[in-house]
């Protein structure tokens, strides 16, 4: 499984909103189920889509800040940034193929 790295309120700004490519960055807890799910088919897409989308992590408990700015309110959510701002949200687990379906017009 690829590892995904992780984000913090310090690191946000540099690798999403000053990247480049487009980022997927999955809000995530610890104690999520659904999140733990998703683990899997995250780290398939990041191989699939490597060098045309970054990957990224984001602790939804130790990021208060930025969970709030982006208006999640449950886990897992995915967020794909595209030069910086937000262009599509998925909440909840959800199978690779739908994944792909929503994101792909955007990679």
């Amino acid at each position: 499984m690829a590892d995904i790295p992780k984000l913090d309120h310090i690191t946000f700004e540099k690798e999403v909103l000053n990247s480049s490519v487009p980022v997927l960055v999955d809000f995530t807890a610890a104690w999520c189920g659904p999140c733990k799910m998703l683990e899997p088919v995250i780290s398939q897409l990041s191989k699939d889509w490597a060098g045309k989308v970054m990957f990224f992590k984001l602790d939804v408990d130790d990021n208060n800040d930025l969970t709030m700015k982006y208006g999640v309110m449950g886990v897992p959510t995915l967020i794909l940034f595209v030069n910086g701002s937000p262009v599509q949200r998925i909440t909840g687990y959800q199978p690779k193929d739908r994944i792909i379906n929503k994101l792909n017009s955007f990679i």
